[in-house]
């Protein structure tokens, strides 16, 4: 395993399992495997409807707490400063943990224009010592400046929707300069056309590896975060084995190359759900 080591010092597994459209018994159980495989980094969120399974298979894998870096996330109804302190309680009871790693805002939904006050929030709980460390989901630029500009705990990452088809370069350079990781979702864009672009499934021949370890290799050499999505236990070892090869900087440019800013999920501009 790879860790990074964040912006306040705490380290990070730089591969991480994440639960998103995972019903919770589900989640129960392909969290219980993924950490018998090795991973160490568990990505949930009181939205996934999910907190009770993962907390489950936490209790359940037989791994000390302190090696597990657990994160979840404040989600948009829950927003503004007391409701987002109430919202972790809840996560936290949710989950059967004393504390979290790692606590994000969901999304800035800037039309109801709560987020700085949500993240006020998530630096008293940081301050208190309730989480470990703070940060934020999908993020623009003028987002992140307005944190940066008028609260005191720089985020220690921004997790957003990247994949090759959305490399998200700009943001990348703005979080880089300011020392925050960029954390990715749907990193092999949900299964979708990258997985058998030529490129992609050449490389992967190269290296005799699946589409899916180049991708997620490719992120891990971009020094992004990462965290894959499986319940089929065969791909949750298989998105695991990333650590034996690695990319040349020509396969990685052609990789790079592959970018068209074409997204899956919704702009962050555009989602107001509540």
């Amino acid at each position: 395993m790879n860790y990074v080591t964040l912006n306040n010092g705490l380290k990070m597994p730089q591969l991480g399992f994440g639960v998103w459209q995972v019903a919770d018994d589900q989640a129960a159980v392909a969290v219980k495997k993924a950490i018998e495989v090795g991973y160490r980094s568990i990505d949930t969120a009181m939205i996934y409807r999910n907190e009770v399974g993962v907390g489950k298979a936490i209790r359940e894998a037989g791994v000390p707490r302190e090696e597990l870096f657990i994160t979840t996330k404040v989600w948009n109804s829950d927003q503004g400063y007391e409701n987002t302190l109430r919202a972790f309680d809840e996560s936290l009871e949710r989950l059967g943990l004393d504390y979290v790693d790692l606590y994000l805002i969901h999304w800035p939904t800037p039309k109801f224009d709560q987020y700085v006050d949500t993240y006020k929030a998530l630096e008293k709980l940081y301050k208190d010592g309730r989480v470990k460390a703070i940060g934020v989901c999908n993020f623009e630029i003028e987002h992140l400046e307005r944190l940066l500009n008028e609260c005191e705990v720089t985020p220690v990452l921004n997790q957003v929707e990247c994949h090759p088809f959305l490399s998200q370069t700009a943001l990348k350079d703005f979080c880089a300069k300011h020392n925050i990781f960029v954390e990715a979702w749907s990193p092999l864009q949900q299964g979708g056309e990258v997985l058998n672009h030529e490129v992609v499934t050449k490389i992967a021949s190269a290296h005799n590896k699946t589409a899916a370890q180049v991708v997620l290799r490719w992120h891990i050499q971009n020094n992004t975060i990462v965290i894959p999505k499986s319940v089929t236990p065969s791909r949750i070892e298989e998105n695991f084995n990333v650590f034996d090869f690695e990319l040349s900087a020509s396969e990685m440019e052609a990789i790079n190359g592959l970018n068209r800013d074409e997204r899956k999920g919704a702009h962050p501009n555009e989602m107001h759900n509540r």
